[in-house]
């Protein structure tokens, strides 16, 4: 049956006019081979996150793992090293007061107290609630994770209570974790190692060694593989703590399997981290509580040390600079240290990892607030860049890696990203912010050392990224294994024609299109700076030609925008969509184009009163709570905002700006999450989570300083040594803006940015070194 004849009118409470909605589904259409499991949603009770390098922790609100099902746990290298770890007194869960993460995602702080007990059923012993206060300070150091549980009695009477720890560590894969069946698993075993200490103990099918200690101070009363037991008695006034610190490491067994001497080459390849991947190792007969005492302050200074001498922001609006602060510590929170710089994991909990196009993205949007992300991720990529064919890891040489894993199931290649290649627009992102980043520092060095594989980079764009010659970068996997689409919006049914019907490959994106012409162009700049000056003619040329056949084969009058793709017989997948306005982002849209695509992007049907939505409602396959198909994005939506900028849209991106701001008021620490649904925005009503979204997730923290740096039509340009606003405005929730340590060359610049009914002033409030700061209306 013809896909016309299966659709029905409906109305949505999401909608003012009945939608189309397609029934069908395609013959060999399937279910996604890599999903997220949503049986248990990540909105459904308040969870915190702490990191350090490797290791992430997925906590409840209490500070406790897998008191209940779900993602919760201590990971280090995707798999869970401790799967439970519950706290009770007398049995009984403490009663919460407060849990909250501290500003800079340091460490997480619960207070609790007793609940109503009664240790005793046959005479009159109990402790009454709300007599004993307990604080837990949790955190984590080089691969270790650090817990105190304070007490302090402020009853009348001395009180004797029991305490009970109760553990697990189940190894799981962190692909097992979001829903993949195995059909084998390795070894587990556990042991009391001494008075004071469990180890957990698991060799995997991968021949390698993981192991969890657990360490207890004081020394147990009682101790088990599993429990620990502590009796405690506390006269009035009189404190008490407890300590636990969970040691996670990994080692190849002694063998010469092939699986093994892979996790070689892994360290070999440089894909090992600087930090988090040796747990830490005290001295021996040190008491717990000066070792937490230390990893604590160690932890701190480690913190400080990272986000020395960054541009901050302070605004009129305290709710701003709540988010502000909490995007900029999810920011380093994420960064993890490599041997070539700092590298921001994507997100908490199923992308704490290495992702080439999330690590390229967050680089670009906070590259005004802290360069150093862009260095690391260029050094990173540049260094991990894939050098020969490899079908299996969807690789060519010049392509830039999507994703690594170190977990069990991608050692043996039950998932294929290890090291994963399958990415198509990794590659000329990697070469966007090698120009950007050069524009805003003036660091010749590293681009000279990475040349070499921007030059890669290049040839693989012209080469295997095209791979039918007709000047646009289309993608198709190599194996069936691999990711079936190859954008940002990677699902399975996100690419798809107007009928609904899904696209088949070659794909050519609208998106990937405009990051190819601005690839070309920064490359080009590049290429001159450098002396290459054939070398720059010929990339200037070719981007001039890309704009032309891009606008020709993409624009579509009917829907008054750039389409989705072109599938592999160059037929328009006539679907309005987000990605139209990436197109505004890297230049490639024509100018008279800009005001129909942004009039598209900001229609009831593309902005929800929350964000652009990333299909349009009323499109074949739109569901505001799919993953890509009619959901909002952070990231996505800053992108659009800068690109409306760049074509002096400047009401549409304070617009998109004012959404997204509102959206993070509704949020739990005022956090923007990796995604959320893309329902109407009604009345009184804040906007509907998506249930298994990553939160913090590191291009969502990023998108605050892009949707400010769009408003302000903020520049950085080295070469001219000056600080550039391009028509700024200022949302109506902002009054004026405090920029703080703007740093270009050797100047560093403070500034305050006031907004006067429709005009905006900048003034410098201090300045060193001779750069200039300049305003263009």
């Amino acid at each position: 049956m013809a896909a016309e004849d299966m659709t029905a009118k409906v109305h949505s409470p999401d909608d003012e006019a009945p939608q189309r909605v397609y029934g069908f589904q395609d013959a060999d259409e399937v279910l996604p081979q890599y999903h997220i499991e949503a049986q248990t949603s990540l909105v459904e009770r308040p969870l915190r996150s702490l990191k350090f390098g490797e290791a992430f922790a997925v906590l409840d609100s209490y500070g406790d793992i897998g008191v209940l099902p779900g993602p919760e746990g201590l990971y280090f290298q995707d798999t869970r090293y401790l799967s439970r770890l519950h706290f009770t007194i007398e049995d009984q869960r403490p009663l919460l007061l407060s849990s909250v993460m501290q500003d800079d995602n340091g460490a997480l702080s619960v207070d609790m107290t007793t609940p109503d007990i009664r240790i005793d059923a046959h005479d009159d012993s109990s402790i009454p609630r709300e007599v004993i206060a307990i604080e837990r300070t949790k955190f984590l150091f080089r691969g270790a994770c650090y817990d105190r549980i304070g007490l302090r009695s402020y009853d009348s009477r001395k009180r004797s209570f029991r305490i009970t720890i109760t553990f697990d560590a189940d190894y799981r894969d962190l692909f097992e974790v979001r829903g993949t069946n195995r059909a084998q698993r390795g070894k587990r075993s556990v042991q009391v190692a001494s008075d004071r200490e469990v180890q957990f103990r698991y060799v995997g099918l991968d021949e390698v060694v993981r192991t969890t200690a657990l360490h207890f101070g004081p020394k147990p009363h009682r101790l088990e593989a599993g429990r620990a037991e502590f009796e405690l008695t506390l006269a009035p006034g009189e404190r008490a703590s407890l300590f636990i610190r969970v040691v996670c490491e990994s080692h190849r067994a002694f063998t010469s399997a092939p699986a093994a001497e892979k996790v070689g080459e892994d360290a070999a390849a440089g894909l090992a981290l600087a930090s988090g991947s040796t747990a830490a190792r005290p001295p021996k007969g040190l008491a717990e509580g000066v070792i937490f005492a230390r990893a604590y302050r160690d932890t701190r200074r480690d913190q400080r040390q990272l986000t020395a001498g960054i541009t901050t922001i302070i605004s009129s609006n305290d709710q701003f600079n709540e988010a502000a602060c909490r995007a900029t510590a999810d920011l380093y929170m994420l960064a993890s240290r490599t041997p070539e710089g700092i590298y921001p994991f994507a997100g908490i909990p199923w992308y704490s990892t290495v992702f080439g196009r999330d690590g390229i993205i967050t680089a670009m949007m906070a590259l005004w607030i802290d360069p150093n992300f862009a260095k690391g991720v260029l050094r990173y990529l540049a260094s991990t860049q894939a050098k020969t064919v490899d079908p299996a890891a969807d690789a060519q040489p010049g392509k830039v890696l999507h994703e690594t894993r170190r977990g069990e199931m991608a050692m043996l290649g039950e998932v294929p990203f290890r090291h994963y290649y399958g990415t198509i627009d990794g590659t000329p992102l990697f070469v966007m912010l090698a120009w950007e980043y050069y524009a805003v520092t003036g660091d010749r060095d590293t681009i000279a050392r990475i040349w070499p594989a921007l030059e890669l980079a290049l040839t693989w764009m012209n080469e295997y990224g095209d791979r039918d010659g007709d000047g646009f970068v289309e993608y198709a996997r190599d194996t069936d294994k691999g990711l079936e689409n190859q954008g940002w919006k990677d699902s399975h049914d996100s690419i798809f024609h107007a009928d609904g019907h899904l696209a088949k490959g070659p794909i050519a994106l609208c998106e990937v299109q405009g990051y190819v012409y601005a690839a070309k162009n920064g490359m080009a700049k590049l290429a001159a700076m450098l002396g290459h000056d054939e070398l720059a003619e010929s990339l200037t040329h070719q981007a001039r030609a890309l704009r032309e056949a891009f606008d020709k084969a993409f624009w579509n009058e009917e829907i008054g925008t750039y389409v989705l793709a072109l599938d592999g017989e160059k037929r328009q997948c006539a679907v309005r969509s987000s990605n139209a306005g990436h197109a505004l982002f890297t230049g490639i849209a024509l100018p008279e184009r800009a005001g129909s695509v942004a009039a598209q992007l900001l229609s009831k049907d593309g902005f929800n009163g929350w964000g652009v939505r990333t299909i349009a409602r009323g499109e074949a396959r739109y569901n505001p709570m799919s993953y890509h198909n009619g959901s909002i994005w952070p990231h996505d939506n800053a992108l659009i905002a800068l690109g409306l900028a760049r074509y002096d849209l400047k009401p549409e991106a304070s617009r998109i700006f004012q959404g997204m701001f509102d959206t993070a008021l509704y949020q739990d620490q005022k956090r923007l999450p990796e995604l959320f649904c893309g329902f109407m925005r009604r009345r009184q009503r804040g906007p509907v989570a998506y249930p298994v979204a990553c939160s913090p997730q590191a291009w969502a923290a990023a998108a605050p300083f892009a949707f400010l740096a769009a408003c302000l039509g903020l520049e950085i340009d080295h070469a001219r040594n000056r600080v550039r606003f391009r028509n700024p405005t200022l949302p109506a929730f902002l009054d004026g803006v405090s920029i703080f340590n703007v740093k270009i060359g050797t100047s560093r610049i403070d500034l305050r940015i006031q907004r006067h009914d429709e005009d905006v002033t900048v003034s410098v409030l201090r300045r060193t070194g001779d750069a200039q700061i300049a305003m263009v209306k």
